[in-house]
């Protein structure tokens, strides 16, 4: 079984409270869900200088358990954000 993160952008439709509790259920359910938690603002820094505000484009994550990264993309069925058009990122985090 691998861990995967879904990243969620700023580039949806208007996604509803009632959406994502019935989405969350869902998760939930599965077994596989991991946790996750919607993104604030913040700065971005960098050692030789250049430090600024962060844009917002993504705005939440989720993680979950797969047993590969086409398993992982079935948990895009219903995300609000996906739903409504925005972009979804799925990333493996890999073991050390």
């Amino acid at each position: 079984m691998n861990d995967y993160i879904l990243l969620m952008h700023d580039d949806g439709g208007a996604e509803t409270g009632a959406a994502w509790a019935e989405y969350f259920s869902r998760l939930g359910q599965s077994g596989r869900f991991d946790g996750g938690s919607a993104i604030g603002a913040g700065r971005r820094y960098r050692k030789t200088g250049g430090n600024a505000e962060a844009p917002l484009p993504l705005t939440g994550f989720i993680r979950i358990r797969a047993e590969s990264l086409a398993e992982a993309e079935t948990f895009l069925a219903g995300n609000p954000v996906y739903e409504t058009g925005g972009t979804v990122e799925i990333r493996e985090l890999p073991r050390d």
